[in-house]
């Protein structure tokens, strides 16, 4: 690593230690041309992938338009605050654990969907109507039989 005050190329490390959570490193370096100390951090870095829209940009993935959008399909619909947060947490868990750049609104809106499906049925089933866009009463009614329980046969 560079010295930030002399730009000299060799430094050594002269400590090392791990912050209380574990997760960022701490060194403790000193540059061997102009003795001078400095400190650099060390931490994971996590990047979601780039969201590709259906006209073909490119945007970040941001959480809280995902939030938005589980949150307005559930509206007036009983579900807690914890399992909209935890539902987030398992679609970016599912977007990093894939490893890919980049990710269609086409599989987020299946993520979601699959979310919704756990959650809350209603929900679901308002997500599905504006994103597969139904185009006719027989394509809603398909939804709702999929997400419906069958009947039993006596």
């Amino acid at each position: 690593m560079k010295c930030p005050f002399c730009g000299a190329d060799e430094t050594a490390v002269a400590d090392t230690r791990l912050n209380d959570e574990g997760d960022v490193v701490r060194r403790r370096r000193k540059c061997n041309a102009c003795d001078k100390r400095f400190t650099t951090y060390e931490r994971a870095e996590i990047r979601l992938p780039q969201v590709v829209k259906k006209n073909g940009l490119r945007t970040e993935f941001n959480r809280d338009k995902l939030r938005a959008s589980l949150e307005l399909a559930l509206r007036k619909r009983p579900v807690s605050i914890e399992s909209v947060d935890a539902a987030v947490v398992d679609i970016e868990e599912m977007l990093l654990a894939a490893g890919e750049r980049e990710v269609g609104t086409q599989q987020l809106g299946e993520l979601v969907m699959r979310e919704l499906k756990k959650l809350d049925k209603v929900a679901y089933i308002r997500f599905a109507s504006v994103y597969r866009n139904f185009e006719d009463v027989d394509a809603f009614s398909r939804a709702i039989r999929e997400v419906s329980p069958s009947p039993r046969k006596k």
